[in-house]
């Protein structure tokens, strides 16, 4: 049927568009049921981040129903696996499930990413659970100095995007024995000749700053692998910009005190300066490259997540977005 021109489009702006459902602490945690709860105080402590706090409660209360959401899209990938394998007539093993931690400098990534591994790791069936982070596959120094990328630093064109790509490839595709580099944040820098070993894990989590980036489809329709295309879950922590500035700022702080005195670091230069001078360097680090980073390269990558942790001004998860399925 024509549309007249002169007819008057209404438009609903009441209904509810957004792909996901979300809770609150409370209604997340009541989706628990009867996950068991696998850690104790003092791994939780072990686990926890510097400058990141995690309570025991906040694993009952997020983490042990996400290990239960996990496990329902980990055994149904399972699943199609096996019956597209069927269709196809092939027998390529198990496939691993590869789940993707992204969000800004200092929201906490580590830490979630380790509670999430020693909860995975303790399911009944006592899965291999794997852990890498991308920072490994930051250029060296050397070559983000000659390329002038040293204050772009943890920004997309400073990683070794084809070599991420191979490794996630390889890993997919069940080989043995797959190497990731090593990123060392106590000399600042990819540390030549070590490396880490995957070898057929049943689960990966892959954290880092830039994971669920995309860059411009191609016009010609050519097939541009992301390294999203290999998650088979993804995680975005969030926060708002005041609240990571002063986590960053904390967290440098507290790095002078510890780690920057010892004359091998990095930054130990910075352990040199006042207060007031290490106050104003934090920050100046922080607006000039990390907010840059986050608002050019992370914050837009949010909706591509299946999964939306928000904390508040506590470090606490204040909201869970689920994606709809």
């Amino acid at each position: 049927m024509a549309l007249d021109m002169d007819q008057k489009v209404t438009i609903n702006t009441d209904m509810d568009l957004s792909p996901y459902l979300v809770f609150d602490e409370k209604q997340w945690a009541g989706l628990r049921a009867d996950t068991p709860m696998t850690l104790t105080g003092s791994e939780v402590a072990q686990l926890q981040g510097l400058n990141d706090p995690m309570s025991i409660e906040q694993v009952e209360k997020i983490y042990l129903p996400l290990s239960r959401l996990l496990a329902y899209y980990a055994e149904s990938t399972f699943g199609l696996h096996v019956a597209t394998q069927k269709f196809l007539g092939t027998r390529d093993g198990k496939i691993p499930f590869i789940i993707g931690v992204a969000g800004s400098v200092s929201v906490g990534k580590s830490t979630t990413s380790r509670v999430l591994r020693a909860l995975l790791a303790r399911w009944p069936a006592s899965p291999k659970v794997d852990l890498i982070t991308t920072d490994g596959f930051l250029y060296p120094n050397a070559v983000l100095e000659a390329e002038g990328l040293m204050q772009k630093k943890g920004f997309p064109e400073s990683f070794d995007r084809p070599r991420l790509l191979k490794f996630l490839s390889d890993i997919k595709a069940g080989r043995r024995h797959v190497r990731a580099p090593v990123y060392s944040h106590f000399y600042y820098d990819v540390m030549p000749g070590h490396t880490v070993t995957v070898d057929k894990p049943d689960i990966l989590i892959v954290e880092g700053l830039n994971v669920l980036q995309t860059r411009e489809l191609p016009k010609d329709g050519r097939a541009v692998p992301f390294v999203s295309d290999f998650f088979d879950f993804s995680i975005y922590i969030d926060a708002d910009e005041a609240l990571l500035e002063d986590w960053y700022v904390e967290r440098f702080m507290r790095l002078r005190e510890t780690a920057f005195r010892d004359p091998s670091s990095y930054f130990h230069k910075y352990s040199r300066i006042t207060d007031a001078e290490a106050q104003d360097t934090a920050l100046r680090i922080w607006r000039d490259i990390n907010l840059e980073n986050l608002r050019e390269n992370i914050l837009p990558t949010r909706p591509r997540a299946d999964l939306i942790l928000t904390k508040n001004a506590s470090h606490r998860i204040s909201k869970v977005a689920l994606r709809k399925v």
